[in-house]
């Protein structure tokens, strides 16, 4: 039996064509020639064949009738989009309208800020006192025209002009009356 070692090279010495990624190009066979040198034989190369390009018979579908239905489908997918079209050039005209009446309501909440500063300043009070007591038309009140009511006692209504009933015979039956109206009104 040969060793491992002459049988490993005998492997690798005969030459052998890799295929797949680690392909070795195959040698070309040697010619030789008159002077003693060889050279490589060249193999013609190899055409691929033409074919010849058959198209598949293939059965056309004659025209068919339109739809209604997809007529009216398209129709009312066009009057939409024009529908969406208009609807969003109203909703950017109000926008844009909604913010102009924005800055104008806040040029004329400044306007009215101003305003109002110098309607105050026009109308001062100390200046105004000053005038009418220089005139001497208007005083101020002293300490026995002030007057002070007290409303802490309760409220009561007097009728003038009316006369009083009293504890007559009349007057015990508009009581009765009153004491049976206020029980039926408690009870309904």
């Amino acid at each position: 039996m040969a060793s491992a070692s002459a049988r490993k090279k005998r492997r690798y010495a005969q030459t052998h064509d890799v295929y797949g990624n680690l392909a070795y190009a195959p040698r070309p066979e040697r010619v030789p020639q008159r002077d003693g040198s060889e050279l490589p034989r060249l193999r013609p190369k190899k055409r691929p064949k033409e074919r010849a390009l058959v198209r598949p018979k293939v059965r056309v579908r004659e025209a068919g009738q339109v739809s209604l239905f997809a007529v009216a489908g398209f129709l009312a997918v066009g009057v939409f989009a024009v529908l969406l079209t208009l609807g969003s050039v109203q909703l950017t005209m109000v926008s844009n309208e909604m913010v102009s009446l924005r800055e104008e309501l806040s040029a004329l909440q400044t306007e009215e800020a101003k305003l109002m500063a110098e309607y105050e300043l026009a109308y001062d009070l100390g200046a105004i006192e000053e005038r009418v007591t220089a005139d001497g038309s208007m005083v101020k009140p002293q300490a026995g025209q002030i007057y002070t009511l007290d409303l802490s006692e309760e409220d009561s209504v007097v009728h003038y002009g009316q006369e009083e009933t009293g504890e007559t015979a009349g007057g015990i039956l508009g009581a009765l009356r009153e004491l049976v109206d206020g029980c039926l009104s408690y009870f309904s």
